[in-house]
């Protein structure tokens, strides 16, 4: 099926489609693991109109026996939660999920959630090469890479267009103000000396005009990084994007899926406090510092979350650190935050802030 591309006109927007599937807002909740965004969080966006996304990096931390057999938890949890998310967005939005190429158990999280009916699938922290491979075209589950420049979008498209004859129903370009895994080099990041978001958009533009003509259908491209006012929605749209996605904004929210001492964090958090960090997973990040994230850290059991992770060399268990933060225990864990996250002050519900961010919009 054809999409049809957002018109902007006086910034007003028509409902947004994916192939065949409708959101009413141009806003995807961005994914954030672990346990950050789950079922409560993704589906109160859904409930709003919007594209909410449950990340399944660990997603099954809480379950019992988690510790015995994760890959059997994770499945587990990205079928009840896709399905609470589902129950609490009472048929309005889309639900997806956010799926790190990075992790070991990758594929089977795909098909899971293929099974379990996500709208939606977005992956990156890596390239999804094998991406069309694990979704059927003729599902209803709609596929997007995540990329940070026009070469890594090449690639990816080229490819699946080689071997699969298939191309993305959306792109989300992530820029250098975007938390968690950053598709940049640190130096870059440190010398701030990427590309902008607005430059970036421009260029991936380009490559997808050319499949868009090649597929006969529309590719929205939606952008991620450093976006968290009105304001800042209103210049993307203006600069030609599809729509935005916006996860450090939606922890400053009740229905946000972490504990109360995770989203304090932040809202006592300092400018100064978030750096350029370096993950286990092989790729930069960006983080507030912890007193944990200043030291190394012996491995003394293996989550086996990583396909690449070697216990010799990293500094510190990504999903320990992950999970005690989103537990609560912040000072000795991983906290992943965009460029904005010192600019949380308050909680407020979902539904109030989709409707301070779509003011004027829709």
């Amino acid at each position: 099926m054809i999409l049809e591309r957002i018109n902007i006109m006086n910034t007003k927007l028509k409902h947004l489609q994916i192939g065949d599937l409708t959101a009413r807002l141009p806003i995807i909740q961005g994914g954030m693991g672990v346990g950050v965004s789950l079922s409560k969080l993704a589906g109160a966006v859904a409930k709003e109109g919007g594209v909410g996304i449950i990340s399944t990096a660990q997603i099954g931390y809480d379950e019992e026996g988690f510790e015995k057999d994760q890959a059997g938890c994770n499945r587990l949890a990205i079928r009840k939660h896709i399905q609470k998310a589902k129950e609490i967005a009472c048929g309005n939005g889309l639900i997806g999920v956010n799926i790190m190429v990075a992790l070991k158990h990758y594929e089977e999280h795909v098909k899971e959630a293929v099974a379990a009916g996500a709208d939606v699938i977005i992956s990156g922290a890596g390239l999804p090469m094998k991406l069309p491979a694990l979704v059927s075209e003729t599902c209803r589950t709609k596929i997007a890479p995540i990329v940070s420049s026009k070469r890594a979008l090449q690639i990816i498209l080229k490819r699946w267009a080689h071997r699969y004859d298939r191309t993305a129903d959306f792109i989300v370009i992530e820029g250098p103000k975007a938390g968690g895994h950053l598709g940049f080099k640190k130096e870059e990041l440190l010398e701030n000396t990427c590309a902008s978001l607005k430059d970036i958009l421009k260029d991936v533009k380009e490559v997808v005009k050319g499949f868009e003509e090649l597929f006969n259908h529309a590719i929205p491209v939606f952008v991620a990084g450093g976006i968290y006012t009105n304001e800042d929605i209103k210049e993307m749209l203006e600069a030609g994007a599809d729509g935005v996605q916006m996860g450090t904004r939606f922890i400053g929210t009740y229905e946000c899926d972490a504990s109360m001492e995770y989203k304090n964090y932040f809202i006592n958090g300092k400018k100064e406090d978030i750096k350029i960090v370096q993950s286990p997973v092989g790729m930069p990040g960006r983080a507030f510092m912890t007193p944990f994230m200043e030291k190394t850290h012996p491995i003394k059991r293996c989550f086996r979350c990583i396909a690449s992770c070697d216990m010799k060399s990293i500094p510190y268990c990504i999903t320990q650190a992950l999970i005690n933060a989103v537990n609560g225990d912040c000072e000795n864990g991983l906290v992943f935050t965009g460029t904005n996250g010192y600019r949380i002050d308050k909680l407020v519900h979902v539904s109030d802030l989709i409707d301070e961010l779509m003011e004027g919009i829709v």
